[in-house]
């Protein structure tokens, strides 16, 4: 075994209620910019919706008794964070700037479920 024996995060899962894919389709695809990937057949059944952008994958499961993750997170790196964050304050997202960590512009905001993300501003 090499001394990293991980190469990178498949996907992240976010819970969601039931019947919320709709809802997870306006904020993934259309503020944040993802597409939607079908889910396997077998999967589908369940509920819930898988979404893309380059390498990073969003899985959003239903989870019957449904609480957003509050603390636990992803961290997105953004292509274009100015214009993404200035896209989610227009819709009303509320945006909250971090300023902790120095050197890093980076940013947390809720899925319309109420989900904690972390948006990170590509440093190249």
């Amino acid at each position: 075994m090499s001394n990293s024996p991980f190469l990178a995060i498949d996907h992240v899962q976010l819970a969601m209620p039931a019947g919320g894919e709709d809802t997870a389709r306006r904020f993934f695809v259309d503020l944040c910019g993802m597409i939607e990937v079908p889910k396997p057949a077998e999967l589908a059944k369940r509920g819930g919706c898988w979404f893309r952008s380059g390498i990073v994958e969003m899985h959003l499961g239903v989870e019957q008794d449904f609480r957003p993750a509050r603390k636990a997170h992803p961290a997105l790196v953004c292509t274009n964070y100015v214009a993404l964050i200035a896209k989610l304050k227009a819709a009303k997202v509320s945006v909250k700037e971090d300023f902790k960590i120095p050197a890093i512009r980076r940013s947390h905001i809720l899925d319309p479920f109420g989900n904690r993300i972390e948006l990170i501003a590509n440093p190249a």
